[in-house]
């Protein structure tokens, strides 16, 4: 990052200049929010029925699995049936699994088996949302906006992890009702203001689906070296370094921290994350993109290893600040690339693939995480994902120099 003048005012908030951005911005806001508590409260939850950190894996792997096994279908129905649409009825099912963990936590629970069925249904949910979200962007601000829109869109999602896990822990520590009920209503306001969002203009499809259209997706990053690469580094590097699926286990057995306690450790990587993302909507990346990203996933695994190490609340939570900013740095990047390099006719699908790669990043390296953690140790699963980030970072640095040479943030459509 080079030492430019600090944005103005105006620019700095030049996304929320258009009414559609700010209605997309509080419902991803408060859908995340809402997908904050819930994680939070379930994995308590579990934990305390099971007091077994492969379950914890299997919370993250049971959301996943629906994203990858629709990837072919999200992407094309958002780009045919219009993503606002999508998104809001996606929402609106988040809800309804939100009212079956209420119902469920109020007739009382046995075992994690019925808990995971209603994950499975919200990951469905999620599956829809991602790609119609991501695309809708693009779609609701000028391209000359959408880099400040990246970052505060950004800052929405931290916000809410910032928030979400606090207000989960305390929630859980009331009753496990209490959360998913604030999270219900949050997650229909979400809903109601994705349907009061204007119908933007969306160049779609209009053929009748082939093979060809289904995969178009797949095929465009493929072909486009710096989409490949950009999607692909964060699949590995957080695959790998994930550890977000142990922290019940840190916050009860290693940092002896109660269900607050747990609300603050989730909470600390979206704080730091919110910082960057804040300063960024005023001091965009202008040059070395591509060499900036790969610097900051190595630091994030290097942040991830401390994190492993600590055995002191102040400083793992330090770390998972740290964390938290030097993964906000190449999320910017990596998101702002995706979209402005990829045509709007086939984004919905390019996203549906990408929500998959960042799906499996997160899902299925909490699931890595907390197998790991059941054969070898907690420490130790962590320690290795965080080497293998800084690994991963230099890897790909080597196999995509097209993606490591990119100097700005631009568009290629």
């Amino acid at each position: 990052m080079t030492d430019e003048p600090t944005e103005t005012a105006e620019n700095r908030y030049a996304a929320f200049r258009h009414a559609a951005f700010l209605k997309f911005w509080l419902a991803r806001f408060l859908a995340t929010f809402s997908t904050q508590i819930v994680s939070v409260a379930v994995g308590w939850q579990i934990y305390d029925l099971t007091r077994d950190p492969f379950d914890l894996g299997l919370v993250g792997v049971i959301q996943f699995l629906p994203s990858l096994l629709l990837v072919l279908v999200t992407g094309v129905v958002a780009d045919r049936f219009g993503r606002r649409l999508v998104m809001g009825l996606a929402a609106m099912l988040e809800a309804a699994c939100a009212l079956a963990l209420v119902l469920l936590s109020i007739h009382g629970l046995t075992g994690p088996g019925p808990v995971f069925v209603v994950l499975a249904v919200f990951g469905v949910a999620r599956a829809f949302f991602g790609p119609a979200a991501a695309s809708l962007v693009a779609n609701l601000v000028p391209k000359e906006d959408f880099a400040n829109a990246v970052a505060w869109n950004s800052s929405a999602w931290q916000t809410a992890t910032i928030v979400g896990p606090v207000a989960g822990g305390l929630l859980y520590g009331i009753s496990a009702e209490t959360a998913y009920g604030l999270a219900l209503a949050l997650m229909a306001l979400s809903a109601l203001l994705v349907f009061l969002i204007p119908k933007p203009t969306q160049r779609g499809e209009t053929d009748k689906p082939t093979l060809e259209t289904l995969f178009a997706g797949f095929r465009y990053i493929w072909s486009e070296k710096v989409v490949l690469g950009a999607i692909s580094l964060d699949l590995f590097a957080v695959l790998l370094s994930g550890a977000v699926a142990l922290l019940p286990v840190y916050a009860r057995d290693i940092l002896e921290l109660g269900p607050w306690g747990l609300g603050l450790l989730r909470a600390a990587p979206g704080a730091g994350a919110l910082l960057v993302a804040v300063w960024l909507a005023g001091h965009p990346i202008r040059d070395h993109a591509g060499m900036t990203m790969f610097a900051f996933v190595a630091l994030f695994g290097a942040f991830t290893v401390l994190f492993g190490v600590s055995t002191h609340a102040a400083l793992s939570i330090f770390a998972l600040a740290m964390l938290g900013a030097t993964d906000m740095i190449s999320v910017y990047v990596r998101e702002t690339l995706i979209q402005l390099w990829t045509p709007d006719r086939v984004r919905g699908r390019v996203n549906a693939v990408n929500m998959v790669f960042v799906g499996a990043s997160n899902e299925l390296g909490e699931f890595r995480a907390g197998t790991m953690a059941a054969l070898i140790g907690t420490v130790p699963a962590v320690v290795f994902g965080g080497v293998g980030a800084v690994a991963v970072a230099g890897l790909w640095a080597w196999l995509f120099p097209e993606l490591r040479k990119i100097r700005h943030l631009q568009g290629r459509h």
